[in-house]
């Protein structure tokens, strides 16, 4: 598996825009951030430089017009984030977190479905 860097949360919200609709400019993801952010031009640009020296974002300069791309997929860096998760919160224990999270989130009958019959397919 490659190694794939720490992603902050605003980086995180670069990287979703590029995970829907790649390649993009600049000015693209600008555009798709505004209405969710009141992060200037600038902000953007600083966090797209930050993800390609991550070697998370690559880019292409054609025509002087730089479009972007992910280096990493979505499924990696949530892989990540949760590994990362558990060991902060729970010392890498996986059940205390997910009786937690049963105990506290509601879930309907569709969710307990699903949850036993993937269990069920964990234990053969």
């Amino acid at each position: 598996m490659k190694d794939i860097p720490k992603i902050s949360e605003a980086e995180w919200e670069v990287l979703r825009v590029l995970w829907e609709k790649t390649p993009c400019t600049a000015s693209e993801i600008i555009e798709a951030l505004a209405n969710d952010t009141k992060w200037k031009p600038t902000t953007v640009k600083t966090l797209l430089a930050r993800l390609v020296k991550k070697n998370a974002v690559g880019y292409r300069n054609v025509d002087r017009t730089y479009s972007y791309f992910p280096l990493v997929t979505k499924t990696e860096c949530i892989r990540v984030e949760n590994k990362s998760f558990l060991q902060r919160v729970y010392g890498g224990a996986l059940k205390p977190m997910l009786v937690q999270f049963i105990r506290d989130e509601k879930l309907t009958a569709d969710d307990i479905k699903d949850l036993k019959q993937l269990l069920d397919e964990r234990s053969e």
